[in-house]
């Protein structure tokens, strides 16, 4: 199966591939059903106004963030800021990789 059309997980990072924020990273905060999740970045996209996004529009990244995971199980949501830490995390990390080529 394409990586692109499998469905992400909660907490799960991905590639905007399609549609104004092409390009931009965001999490897996929620699921709508088989075809459309709810993304968030904590920063244009806050958590309490996600994006519904069709799972054939993102790239699914490997990352899978345990804090996001763990904190929206327990609690339902997660901050803003935790969600921009991930991002910018993953973000960084992809760019030391890069360097270290």
């Amino acid at each position: 199966m394409d990586d692109s059309s499998s469905i992400p997980k909660i907490g799960q990072l991905v590639r905007i591939i399609r549609g104004r924020d092409q390009g931009k990273i965001a999490v897996m905060i929620g699921k709508v059903d088989d075809r459309f999740v709810l993304i968030a970045d904590g920063d244009k996209r806050k958590f309490d106004q996600p994006k519904k996004k069709n799972v054939m529009h993102l790239e699914v990244l490997d990352e899978i963030s345990p804090e996001v995971t763990q904190s929206i199980n327990e609690t339902g949501r997660v901050t803003n800021g935790k969600l921009r830490f991930v991002i910018n995390r993953f973000v960084n990390e992809q760019i030391d990789a890069q360097k270290g080529e």
